[in-house]
């Protein structure tokens, strides 16, 4: 898939397409409906299936202090969208200025002479343009005035909910990362560098790889299964999120205890894929009693697979 970043960089010449608009933080079941919709019509139609997605997030320009910690980083995103099967995918450089775009601007200037977009699809509850006046029901009126087809998405429901960004977040939230990988349709995912720790696994008997993420971390403190990949290989993992308590500490760290693993880690980038919660961090009386739960939880880890 192309990435393009900014409107100045498409190709004025660019083929029509098929436009599916939209944040897609986190890329969920509902959103891959709407990503997959814009797939189909495109290769029906005979059209470029382009992605239109934003950077920052909207909330972080108009409303930083209400905004939330990304599911995915932009880099996350755009492959997951890639996945979809897309050709190509437009980065729009989110700002006031775009921001104070009429919906009817956004639509003529952006999406069908920039982008030469012949259908655009969007789920039920996208908003666009100044004040998010633009809603799927605009956007349909638009069509049928400006001769383009308007595809809207209806809601996605999973486990008796709308799949929706602030579901997976709220699921996250609270722990439940099984939930969540139902709502993305994936586990939900932290990368990051094994940086130098206080090396008191190894001290334990079971050694750490110390992951700094790349964006905050959406679960609470607690113990957890995972799939870890390092290196292209996957291995189970048991990971601690937290202050680790029985040694009174302060600072969080994601601690991950590669199962049967013994190489060397440090500087390398490891990939956490969050299966089960196993249990909240809690402070033991001692070390031996944390040694006997940390043994625990792996073999728990290994009997959840």
């Amino acid at each position: 898939m192309r990435i393009v970043q900014g409107l100045e960089s498409y190709p004025s010449d660019a083929p029509a397409s098929v436009v599916a608009l939209g944040v897609f933080d986190g890329v969920h079941r509902a959103h891959r409906a709407i990503l997959d919709a814009a797939v189909a019509r495109a290769r029906e139609g005979g059209f470029v299936g382009l992605a239109c997605t934003f950077d920052p997030h909207p909330t972080e320009v108009l409303a930083p202090g209400r905004a939330l910690a990304p599911i995915t980083t932009l880099a996350e995103r755009l492959e997951l969208i890639a996945e979809a099967g897309l050709d190509a995918a437009v980065v729009l450089a989110f700002s006031h200025t775009l921001a104070a775009l009429e919906p009817e601007a956004f639509v003529e200037e952006i999406l069908l002479d920039r982008l030469r977009a012949r259908a655009v699809v969007v789920g039920f509850n996208h908003r666009f343009g100044r004040g998010a006046r633009g809603d799927a029901r605009l956007l349909e009126a638009l069509a049928g005035r400006l001769g383009f087809a308007a595809h809207v998405v209806p809601p996605l429901v999973v486990d008796g909910l709308p799949v929706s960004s602030t579901a997976v977040r709220t699921a996250l939230q609270a722990g439940a990362v099984e939930a969540a990988a139902r709502l993305l349709g994936r586990p939900y995912t932290v990368t990051g560098p094994v940086v130098q720790g206080a090396a008191r696994g190894r001290t334990l008997g079971f050694p750490t790889a110390n992951v700094q993420p790349d964006r905050p971390v959406l679960v609470p403190a607690g113990v957890y299964a995972c799939r870890a990949v390092a290196g292209g290989e996957p291995y189970r993992a048991v990971v601690n999120i937290g202050v680790r308590p029985t040694f009174q500490e302060t600072i969080v760290t994601v601690e991950a205890h590669l199962l049967d693993f013994t190489s060397d880690l440090y500087g390398r980038r490891v990939t956490l894929h969050f299966r089960h919660r196993l249990r909240d961090e809690i402070r033991f009386p001692s070390v031996e009693a944390l040694r006997a739960q940390i043994a625990r939880d792996i073999e728990t880890a290994r009997s959840r697979e």
